[in-house]
């Protein structure tokens, strides 16, 4: 469908990637993934053909359209939200209208005449393209999507210009999806979605009929979405069949197996060359020093990427609280006519890490603004516990920063014991490298001010950390070091994320806020999940009438089914026969990839990428199959 060969880009003197080959297939499910500055954006752009190569060439099927979605800095005024999402259609309900005349054109015509066949004619054409193309149902896709995107019904109405830049993104992806192009490019899509928003687009993208590349920092997202990970990474793009995590194991298996090539080419070389030594000025053994010296010339030197460095930064731990941290009793809150939440009451106690969820817009930033003593109870009581120090960080976190100190003087001043070097593995965590430290803060981006505002908390923390989406603008590394530091922090943390990783990794407890209320639910957010999926009657209602603080107590399992053992030892042998079959399936696609990347010519490469297809679909059919198999032995235990 669309071939990069030989393709190369440079961002001034620096080489971003050379020699990357890649035959985009139709049904492609790729995740694009890379530090910070390598070149992801890009790549996208290149293959959006909206940034030219500078190195390759590119080749596309004829007829193929690709759908481009940045990340942020698109915006649309003029048009509602519904309107606008229809304009998609233009070409539709060009059709419809054509119909409408068609019919009254007919009706004012003999059927026996030659006009009138024509003018039938056309109609029938137009009927079929209209049919084909689904009109009488893009109203109801509309709809659809923007419900998808968390856009309320009274949402529709309103003027796209009355809505903020994440909000706008949300429109700009509407479209997009709506359009259905042939070849998907996201640029951080789930930058500004909420967990709700955030499922529907994975389902939406796993039943997408089309190919799509995105760039992700969601693990999860990933996990779930794609089929094959293209890394940038020591100026190469490499592929791994996968989602993220299989990706992380794969490419630790290839650093070993390099790392041994190249011990065993050295060994090798140190042969040859130790020869080529001892007897370069014998006589007798000149010719064979001549050949040994040619093999030596022949060998393709094995080179080790520079190896990725693990930074670990000790935080400084605070002052201990006492074990109750903050309580809230039948607290309200509400903003003129506009009622977030009423009758809260929950309890906060010392090491509670705490998740707070919901869809956009149901008081997430209200609840921890609360907390943080910045906004005021409408009513109820708020009770900070004994030693308890609140320390914000808000989404607009950079405004509270000094505009004109340079980023690493003014965290030198915020810990003054700290090296210098130190500091800069911080802040190269947090992105920002070489040159970058030496920046005022004035001249840095939002995104970038407040990846700075973060690190610099953390460089001094309260006991008591309130934190409104601290993950938004970090590439996964950075998001490590942070849920490294947290997860070690002895204090107290409640936190707004969407990252369901983060959010599973760090939290012990999740609040969960709409309709008005706030429920508690003990455990992290698989636990969260698990019991929002069980019988909302049971969960939700009963409670929900008496207090919104739930204490939800886990789920009997169900009792186990008697089953033959002889057909029990059947659906084991089963299930080793499949586990055997698919390790056999993912070394041959492993196999095919590593061949594919080695372009030869277009015919051999659309035989290899047949060939991968229907690897990769025999694959998810024997996983499938192992899922159930196991399910059922599960089942009986």
């Amino acid at each position: 469908m669309l071939q990069l060969t030989g393709a190369g880009k440079r961002f001034g003197h620096k080489l971003l990637f050379d020699g990357l080959d890649w035959l985009i297939t139709p049904k492609e499910r790729t995740g694009l993934v890379g530090g910070n500055g390598t070149g992801k954006s890009t790549l996208l752009k290149m293959i959006a053909e909206m940034e030219p190569l500078d190195y390759g060439t590119l080749s596309a099927m004829k007829g193929i359209r690709i759908g481009y979605l940045p990340q942020d800095g698109l915006s649309v005024s003029g048009r509602t939200v519904f309107a606008e999402c229809m304009e998609v259609f233009a070409n539709v309900r060009q059709l419809e209208q054509e119909l409408e005349a068609l019919t009254t054109k007919m009706s004012e015509l003999d059927p026996d005449s030659t006009e009138y066949a024509q003018i039938a004619d056309r109609f029938e054409r137009a009927d079929s393209e209209f049919r084909a193309r689904d009109g009488f149902a893009i109203e109801a896709q509309v709809g659809a999507v923007l419900t998808g995107l968390s856009f309320r019904k009274e949402d529709w109405t309103r003027q796209t210009e009355e809505f903020s830049g994440g909000w706008q993104m949300r429109i700009a992806l509407a479209k997009l999806l709506l359009e259905k192009p042939n070849l998907l490019l996201l640029d951080e899509p789930t930058n500004h979605l909420d967990l709700e928003a955030r499922n529907w687009l994975e389902e939406y993208l796993s039943n997408y009929e089309f190919a799509f590349v995105l760039i992700s920092h969601d693990r999860y997202f990933l996990d779930v979405t794609v089929k094959k990970i293209a890394e940038i990474w020591n100026k190469k793009v490499t592929f791994y069949s996968g989602g993220y995590e299989k990706y992380r194991r794969q490419k630790s298996e290839r650093l070993v197996q390099l790392e041994a090539a190249y011990k065993n080419q050295q060994d090798k070389i140190q042969q040859l060359e130790a020869f080529i030594t001892r007897f370069r000025y014998q006589a007798t053994k000149a010719k064979q020093v001549q050949s040994r010296i040619k093999e030596l010339e022949r060998i393709e030197r094995i080179e080790l990427p520079p190896e990725e460095k693990t930074i670990h930064f000790s935080f400084p731990q605070p002052k201990p609280s006492g074990r109750i941290v903050a309580q809230f009793q039948n607290v309200s809150k509400a903003y003129g006519e506009k009622h977030v939440f009423g009758n809260v009451n929950f309890t906060i106690e010392r090491g509670d890490r705490i998740a707070l969820v919901g869809v956009n817009g149901a008081g997430k930033s209200t609840l921890i603004k609360l907390l943080a003593g910045i906004e005021p109870l409408s009513s109820g009581e708020y009770t900070l516990g004994h030693n308890a120090e609140p320390d914000y960080f808000a989404q607009d976190q950079y405004k509270e920063l000094n505009p004109e100190a340079r980023v690493l003087d003014d965290l030198g001043e915020v810990a003054p014991r700290t090296t210098e070097t130190e500091l800069r593995n911080l802040l190269g965590c947090f992105l920002f490298s070489e040159d970058d430290v030496f920046k005022r803060i004035a001249v840095l981006s939002g995104g970038e001010r407040n990846r700075y505002a973060l690190a610099r908390m953390l460089l001094h923390p309260s006991n008591f950390l309130l934190l409104d989406e601290p993950t938004n603008h970090l590439d996964l590394r950075a998001k490590d070091v942070l849920l490294e530091a947290l997860e070690k922090f002895t204090g107290t943390v409640v936190f707004v994320s969407h990252d369901r990783y983060f959010i599973e990794q760090l939290a012990n407890r999740v609040f969960e806020i709409g309709d008005g209320e706030v429920r508690v639910f003990p455990g992290n957010f698989a636990d969260w999940t698990f019991m929002k999926s069980r019988d909302s009657e049971t969960v939700g209602e009963g409670a929900r009438h008496t207090s919104p603080l739930i204490h939800a107590a886990p789920a009997e399992p169900p009792p186990a089914k008697r089953i033959n053992p002889l057909k029990l030892k059947q659906m084991q042998e089963q299930a080793q026969q499949l586990e055997g079959e698919i390790a056999e399936l993912e070394s041959q696609i492993q196999q095919s990839e590593l061949s594919l990347s080695d372009f030869v010519g277009p015919e051999a490469a659309l035989r290899l990428s047949n060939l991968l297809e229907s690897q990769r679909a025999a694959l998810d059919k024997a996983l499938a199959r192992w899922e159930e198999v196991t399910q059922q032995i599960e089942a009986t235990a």
